[in-house]
């Protein structure tokens, strides 16, 4: 599985705080024996966010792209809306997922506003922006990742003949 990880934050971007977060998906993928084909940490501005993971999907042919950070209701944050610009396809039940799981820890949780779906091959999940929500929220997903990133690149089966 090759990933490009994207992590949205004016701070982070401008050197004044470490991006763990990024790192926390980088450690969680590995095990799967994803190839990272990109790292990028870029401000939260739209345009820049939504040509970034375009160039991942289209140039790089990532399998999957993973953002941190800007999911919240600061004016600042605008990861949603990059993600939306770039996808074809919506994958709500990811999201939902994340959610509801979320909430059994903290009521903030339905708070995201963290939006996936699919452009061309490529799955484009938003993350949160700490390193604890981000352990959480992927590992809702991780589980049913494998067989969605099949299905999605035509290496699997049929999903009548999984059940």
């Amino acid at each position: 599985m090759i990933v490009g990880i994207l992590t949205a934050s004016d701070k982070g971007a401008a050197g004044q705080r470490e991006d763990e977060s990024g790192q926390v998906i980088r450690r969680m993928m590995e095990p799967l024996g994803a190839e990272v084909a990109e790292y990028a940490v870029l401000p939260d501005d739209r345009d820049r966010l939504s040509a970034a993971m375009r160039h991942m999907a289209d140039d790089l042919k990532c399998d999957l792209i993973l953002t941190t950070g800007g999911t919240g209701f600061s004016p600042r944050d605008v990861t949603p809306e990059a993600t939306l610009d770039v996808v074809e396809r919506l994958t709500p039940g990811l999201t939902e997922a994340m959610r509801v799981k979320g909430m059994e820890a903290t009521p903030r949780a339905m708070l995201s506003r963290a939006a996936a779906g699919i452009r061309g091959q490529t799955l484009i999940v938003n993350l949160p922006g700490s390193p604890k929500a981000v352990r959480e929220n992927l590992s809702v997903i991780l589980p049913v990742l494998s067989h969605g990133m099949e299905m999605l690149t035509g290496r699997g089966g049929e999903c009548a003949a999984a059940d």
